[in-house]
């Protein structure tokens, strides 16, 4: 009969990994990284094997294996599992790193290694107090090579290898290295008649604190060089040293002491981590107050225990205690510690629900955190979890919300989508511009649209920064007057010349005459940075793309480009005349209407999946329809001669017809910055202008500046400082200016814009008779061409 046998290491549940170093020449075992089989977690294993055929080690591991799993307290290395053979012995813990081994590699300052130190000397004290008072065991063998550190920074007490409950003798260790632990009472029994149960542990804890502070101890002499140990704590280290066992002190007796005011076991660190663990049994005030004074406490406490230790405890008090927002300011603080892995699975998920939160306080917090907050967020999350209600914020009826939701946006653009960002943010700009009673507000986002500029669409910055940005300049408020001076310049470069010339320069000028100077100040520089960009064009026309963004190079190819198409196909008219003259000259329109997109221009659905992705650069344009006319053949023949002045003509008179109508109104009677609003404007509270020497520098005297805008400039106006006089709360309302160019007017409020019958009838006139004078136009060109044809 054959007999098999099997190797029980074989079959041994654990992976054994590096060894670590540090333990082996004092300790009977050797200490190694390991890791549980099929994808299990972290351990450390000791493994202790035969040594020139000696089995003496294998004897104390053996019975530190059966002591340990006796064992179970916080402060002592945990148990997890172990393997016994003739050669070997594997013992199996928690994973951990060796004492001074771990004091090396940390990175700590040395007020944040005091207080570490200060915690797992405490933690080990406890652990000696429950194995000498509670289960009245001696250790035998306290020192730095019995104290192991978890990942998380817990100081737990091994090398049990020779606890016993006998104190009339001192076992005998096999390893000479540890008899520099010896307590002098070993070598005189005349005093082991009057040792207690803690003597020989009290004069090992009075060595771990030497090492903890100074290294190795090699010889027990150097216990009397004190110079690195805290003064504090010398008094209560000369009585665990004493030469007289019987005057060493309880180690209940040294808590009790060193935990007092003042000593030092009493620290930010230790009175956090003692609350949290204390912290169910605390009532609601009690709380409140301690998460109040948490983060400035976080100062003092190393960044490995704020992440392992406090992070965990704070998520937990947030879900289940009902402490509120006061958590928020901590734990944005412990968020920064955080690799971008631990923030996505740690912070993120509790911050996402937080924005649907009704509490003003909680929201508040999470819009001043948004520098810190976007960053993490994918553009997904920002688009389908936080714009919602985050954008419930620019309605808020507290002005302090309605300031920092304006500002969040600067950093959540890159991540917006075309719709939210091109429509969505546009209308809530326009709307808290021309209709926020608050000056500072109306400042703050004339500030926040030039910065996030380089993030709208093309078309959509064609259509709305110059309108937006005149209209601060009519406002009574006059940082914002400056704002939107500031705001031209530092988003110069996506104006095409010919709006710079038209459009800029005019309404530039017209704040020179400005009551206040500071504002004058700022036109007459951005007019001369202006002026010498169009000077340098007419001196070499080749700068002109290097003097503005590609992007409006671009959208101005491709407006081009419609055009010309347009005039080729008779069945089509330009993008700008066709949307209006379908209105007028339905009879004219052929059978079969067709629309279609122009060139280059993406469906926004494209632009949200893709800002989904992540890529804000990529944004969808909204599709222009175009409707399908009639053309006779005379009007064939001209078409392209007769396109650039018609479109021209046309998109004028539509701006200024329709919007002169609508500021017509009582609520949108322009007061421009030429009216002496002195009177006015003194009554206004001060609120910090932008920065103008910043913006100038980047916007207009460099023309291949970014977007102008200086990040480490962001003089946002105050709020608070400008809502002390609520008179003129509704005098600014009904003082906020409206453009004179659409696109930017149409995202104001519905209510404003709506009109009476009789409004809409004249405007309608108007139209009507322009479209008429430029048939007119067309019949008295087309006619000689006729006369000529019939000659022919």
């Amino acid at each position: 009969m054959w007999i098999f046998t099997r190797d029980p290491a074989s079959t041994f549940p654990y992976e054994i990994l590096d060894p670590v170093e540090g333990i082996e020449e004092k300790s009977v075992w050797r200490l190694h990284k390991g890791k549980k089989k099929n994808g299990g977690g972290d351990v450390s294993v000791f493994v202790c094997e035969v040594r020139d055929g000696n089995t003496t080690h294998l004897d104390v591991a053996r019975a530190a294996v059966k002591r340990l799993k006796t064992l179970r307290h916080p402060s002592i290395l945990t148990f997890v599992d172990s393997l016994e053979s003739e050669k070997l012995v594997y013992l199996v813990t928690e994973s951990v790193s060796p004492l001074l081994t771990w004091l090396q590699d940390a990175s700590l300052t040395p007020k944040h290694k005091v207080n570490a130190i200060s915690w797992g000397l405490l933690q080990v004290m406890k652990g000696l107090s429950f194995l000498n008072n509670d289960c009245k065991l001696i250790h035998y063998n306290v020192s730095a090579s019995s104290v192991f550190v978890t990942s998380g920074g817990e100081w737990k007490l091994g090398g049990v290898e020779y606890t016993s409950s006998e104190s009339s003798f001192f076992p005998v260790k096999i390893v000479p290295q540890l008899d520099v632990y010896d307590p002098p009472e070993k070598h005189d029994p005349a005093k082991m008649r009057v040792t207690t149960k803690w003597s020989a542990d009290m004069w090992g804890f009075g060595c771990l604190i030497w090492e903890s502070f100074n290294g190795h101890l090699d010889k027990n002499t150097s216990l009397k060089m004190t110079a690195k140990l805290p003064k504090v704590l010398l008094p209560t280290y000369c009585e665990l040293v004493h030469s007289n066992p019987n005057s060493r002190p309880n180690p209940k007796d040294v808590i009790e002491q060193l935990r007092r005011p003042g000593q030092f076991f009493h620290n930010d660190l230790i009175e956090t981590l003692i609350f949290l663990e204390e912290i169910q049994i605390k009532d609601s005030n009690e709380r409140q107050k301690f998460f109040t004074d948490l983060g400035t406490k976080l100062d003092n406490i190393p960044d490995y225990m704020s992440k392992n230790k406090i992070l965990p405890a704070v998520l937990n008090a947030h879900e289940f205690s009902n402490v509120g927002s006061v958590v928020l300011t901590s734990l944005f603080k412990i968020g920064k510690l955080l690799d971008e892995a631990d923030y996505q699975r740690q912070i993120l998920p509790c911050v996402i629900k937080l924005f649907s939160s009704n509490d003003r306080a909680t929201r508040l917090k999470l819009l001043q955190q948004m520098s810190s907050i976007g960053e993490h967020m994918s553009a997904q999350t920002v688009n389908d979890q936080v714009f919602a209600p985050l954008a419930t914020g620019f309605l808020d009826t507290n002005p302090t919300i309605r300031e920092h939701t304006v500002k969040s946006i600067m950093h959540l653009a890159p991540k917006l989508n075309y719709n939210n960002l091109n429509v969505e943010v546009m209308k809530y700009f326009a709307r808290l511009q021309a209709k926020d009673e608050q000056g500072g507000i109306r400042t703050n986002t004339t500030v926040c649209l030039g910065k996030i500029a380089s993030y709208l669409h093309p078309e959509t910055r064609q259509k709305c920064l110059i309108s937006a940005f005149t209209r601060a300049m009519r406002d009574p408020f006059p940082p914002a007057r400056t704002a939107g001076i500031m705001a031209l310049a530092g988003t110069q470069q996506y104006y095409p010349l010919s709006d710079a010339a038209t459009r800029v320069l005019p309404a530039l000028s017209q704040l020179t005459l400005d009551p206040e100077k500071s504002v004058r100040d700022a036109a007459f520089r951005v007019i001369k940075g202006f002026l010498s960009k169009l000077e340098k064009v007419s001196e070499d026309p080749s700068l002109k793309e290097e003097m503005v963004d590609p992007s409006v190079l671009i959208f101005e190819r491709e407006v081009t480009s419609a055009s010309s198409a347009s005039a080729q196909t008779p069945s089509w008219t330009g993008w700008a005349v066709g949307a209006l003259a379908s209105k007028f000259y339905k009879s004219s329109i052929s059978n079969q209407q067709s629309s279609a997109a122009p060139s280059g221009t993406p469906n926004p659905s494209a632009g949200s999946s893709s800002a989904n992705s992540g890529s804000s650069s990529q944004c969808a344009t909204p599709s222009t329809i175009n409707s399908s006319l009639h053309s006779t053949p005379s009007q064939d023949h001209s078409k392209k001669e007769l396109q650039e002045e018609d479109e021209s003509d046309y998109e004028d008179e539509w701006s200024n017809t329709e919007w002169k109508a609508v500021d017509s109104s009582p609520e949108h009677q322009i007061q421009t910055a030429s009216v002496p609003v002195e009177s006015n404007t003194k009554k206004q509270d001060t609120v910090s202008p932008p920065s103008v020497s910043a913006v100038l520098s980047m916007g207009v005297e460099d023309s291949k500046a970014g977007d102008g805008w200086d990040e480490e400039d962001d003089n946002w106006g105050s709020l608070e400082d400008s809502l002390n006089s609520s008179g003129n709360r509704a005098r600014t309302a009904a003082a906020a200016p409206s453009s004179t160019q659409g696109g930017w007017e149409d995202w104001t409020s519905a209510g404003s814009l709506t009109k009476g019958d009789e409004v809409r009838r004249q405007r309608e006139e108007r139209k009507l008779q322009r479209q008429k004078e430029i048939e007119a136009k067309r019949a008295a060109r087309a006619g000689p061409m006729k006369l000529g044809a019939k000659k022919l």
